[in-house]
């Protein structure tokens, strides 16, 4: 499985931004797609993860509901969908792949830009 995260770019506070991540090969229904984000001197985050054949969904409770994460099949691509976006969130944003009974990410795109200014 390869990935391709794209969808980041310069945002104002209060903003959205919806992030994809286009996912090559056979996308098998017990993969999880997940996202993350890293900021500058911080450890990577987990913000949400969507299981690919139920279309589950679990959030980290920071979020508090401003994040959605979806998917859609047809196109192999697994989206986040970023509301009231705040200069606390910017980060460079990572989709990641793991099987359903692994605890471990071993597929990662190569990560996006997200950038919000006050």
């Amino acid at each position: 499985v390869q990935l391709q995260a794209s969808g980041g770019g310069l945002v104002q506070a209060g903003d959205s931004l919806r992030l994809s991540c286009a996912a090559s090969g056979r996308m098998f229904s017990y993969i999880v797609m997940g996202w993350f984000r890293q900021a500058p001197g911080k450890e990577r985050e987990f913000l949400a993860r969507i299981n690919w054949g139920s279309g589950t969904a679990y959030y980290a409770d920071r979020l508090k509901g401003r994040f959605a994460i979806s998917r859609d099949n047809a196109k192999n691509t697994v989206y986040l969908q970023m509301n009231s976006l705040t200069p606390e969130d910017t980060a460079v944003y990572y989709c990641a792949a793991r099987e359903l009974g692994s605890q471990t990410y071993v597929y990662w795109g190569q990560g996006t830009q997200v950038t919000v200014s006050s």
